[in-house]
């Protein structure tokens, strides 16, 4: 697949600014900032993106997408449900680390930001939600399908469970920068798993 200078250039400019918007947020992140982050001037900026709210919300779902990449590289070797469902877990274990790179946890970060500032934005944030609390179903109906998670759960109601508990140390771990935060809930989700889930 070919792209053109223009897809290109907008490519580039939200792999410029997406950390800068994920650690600034969306008021906090200035044009003199984006323009000085990628090199370009305001009007090739705004070439590319019809405004700030537009460039905003591309740089989110470039930090989303590279956090889902990095999960499902997490579970490609995993074949059964139960099995993804863990590495799942191992994987928000070491969360700040995959993290390095984008400036924190995009959903959090994009999240709070939005839910102050932006309906728009923070109607996308939900749909991210609930797209990756999807996947949490999908890993538990292929489970109950193997024969490996009890039939008859409510896989929603878990899905909202197991990612709730999985935000909430996420929020804990960076707002108190301290990843035993991680530590102690992964743990008690695996438990969970083990004794509610598993069979």
């Amino acid at each position: 697949m070919t792209f053109t200078k223009s897809e290109k250039t907008s490519e580039f400019i939200i792999k410029s600014v997406a950390p800068l918007f994920n650690q600034r947020g969306y008021v906090g992140t200035s044009m003199s900032e984006i323009t000085q982050a990628t090199g370009l001037t305001k009007g090739a900026i705004y070439g590319n993106f019809k405004n700030k709210e537009e460039l905003a919300f591309e740089a989110f779902a470039y930090n989303v997408n590279c956090v889902v990449n990095l999960i499902r590289d997490a579970i490609k070797d995993k074949p059964q449900g139960l099995d993804q469902l863990k590495a799942t877990v191992d994987f928000y274990r070491n969360y700040e680390v995959y993290l390095a790179d984008l400036g924190g946890c995009p959903i959090l970060n994009f999240g709070v930001d939005a839910n102050h500032q932006n309906p728009v934005m923070l109607k996308g944030v939900q749909e991210i939600v609930i797209k990756l609390q999807g996947y949490i179903v999908k890993m538990l109906e292929k489970g109950i399908a193997e024969g490996t998670i009890r039939t008859g759960i409510n896989t929603a109601f878990y899905a909202k469970k197991l990612y709730t508990l999985i935000q909430g140390a996420v929020f804990m771990a960076f707002t108190m920068e301290d990843r035993n935060y991680l530590e102690i809930m992964m743990d008690h989700v695996e438990k969970l798993i083990d004794l509610e889930l598993a069979v």
